[in-house]
């Protein structure tokens, strides 16, 4: 780990990315990189150049990529951990993690989250603010977990997969790799091939 953090991405999500980072209180200092040249700063961080600069820095910062789309991120993180650089974990200090429970390079966990024991999250994902995942999860790479989803347990979601805001799974449930779950929808049954899912059971419209 690294003195300094780079967060690659300064918009909305950039933005409670770097709240995060500064309540852990791990970095003497902050800055963005965002393709938005409008951008000079952000979260009163400065913005000291583009996300294609960041191999630049990559022996002095610690890089984060905080960028909501799960394909985009998973591009940029993969080209960072090739050429070695330094990727940490945020925790917000306000959630639960219960024993036993990994979280792997590039992933933030936000505010109010809850996370029960032998549950295993993968690399770049986002767990957001208020979402539950309970015990014997396993979370791929690069998957977003929307605020206030709630997964019971023995629940597997595939790579590159997307639950959306208020959504719950049932217990046992596997979800497979590139599936968008809509808001406040209801998954009874495994989806077992990849596509959009909406409402209360879901089912697939694309």
């Amino acid at each position: 780990m690294k003195n300094r953090l780079l967060i690659i991405g300064a918009s909305g999500h950039g933005k409670v990315v770097a709240d995060i980072a500064l309540k852990m209180n791990k970095w003497l200092s902050i800055a963005f990189l965002d393709n938005n040249e409008s951008i000079k700063s952000s979260m009163g961080l400065e913005v000291i150049g583009k996300s294609a600069d960041a191999l630049k820095y990559i022996e002095d910062y610690d890089i984060f990529v905080a960028i909501g789309n799960n394909a985009t991120r998973e591009k940029i993180q993969e080209k960072l951990e090739v050429a070695g650089a330094s990727i940490p974990v945020l925790v917000h200090p306000n959630v639960v993690i219960g024993t036993e429970v990994e979280l792997r390079i590039g992933t933030v966990i936000m505010a109010g989250v809850v996370i029960n024991s032998s549950t295993r999250i993968g690399k770049g994902c986002i767990i957001n603010t208020g979402s539950t995942i309970d015990h014997d999860n396993v979370i791929e790479d690069y998957v977003h977990i929307s605020p206030g989803a709630n997964l019971a347990g023995n629940v597997k979601v595939g790579k590159g997969s997307w639950i959306g805001i208020g959504s719950a799974v049932s217990n046992n449930i596997n979800i497979t790799n590139g599936c968008k779950v809509g808001a406040g929808s209801v998954v009874v049954k495994d989806i077992t091939e990849s596509g959009t899912y909406v409402g209360v059971p879901v089912r697939k419209i694309d």
